[in-house]
């Protein structure tokens, strides 16, 4: 029998999963945001460095969470998933928090050692910080929005 199989018919086995998923998105935002409101300013007495140092390691292992249960919801309930509006719009939003995150780690993170601590991260910086929340919180709100369409 399949994952997807298995997850059609075991009427516990999908809702446990789409828990685990959520645990893990509730780690992976809670630690990108943490260190989002960081560089736009708040706790700045903690070093940008650190805190990518301290939340880095929280944010893989919340990918680790994420994608295996997302397969295995998705491979349940593929044709549906893409049909649905919000699933793709939950899609391009991920992507777009993706590349979002590799533009600033290869853009303004290589100059943190200006802007580490007590000074203000630079106007692009905290641009994409600010554009990362809306991304994670629009990605939240069109998973939810998946049950419904």
């Amino acid at each position: 029998m399949t994952i997807g199989a298995a997850l059609r018919e075991n009427p516990l086995l999908y809702p446990a999963v789409e828990v685990v998923h959520i645990l893990g998105f509730v780690l992976l935002v809670g630690s990108v945001v943490m260190f989002d409101l960081r560089v736009l300013g708040l706790s700045k007495q903690v070093p940008v460095r650190a805190m990518a140092r301290h939340l880095l390691p929280w944010s893989l292992v919340a990918i680790a969470i994420i994608v295996p249960s997302g397969l295995a919801m998705f491979s349940a309930h593929a044709e549906a998933f893409l049909a649905n509006p919000a699933f793709k719009v939950k899609m391009g939003l991920v992507l777009a928090a993706v590349t979002n995150a590799a533009m600033f780690h290869t853009g303004p993170y290589r100059d943190v050692a200006r802007w580490n601590t007590e000074v203000a991260a630079p106007a692009l910086a905290r641009a994409s910080a600010a554009f990362s929340i809306v991304l994670w919180v629009s990605i939240i709100t069109s998973g939810r929005f998946l049950a419904h369409f």
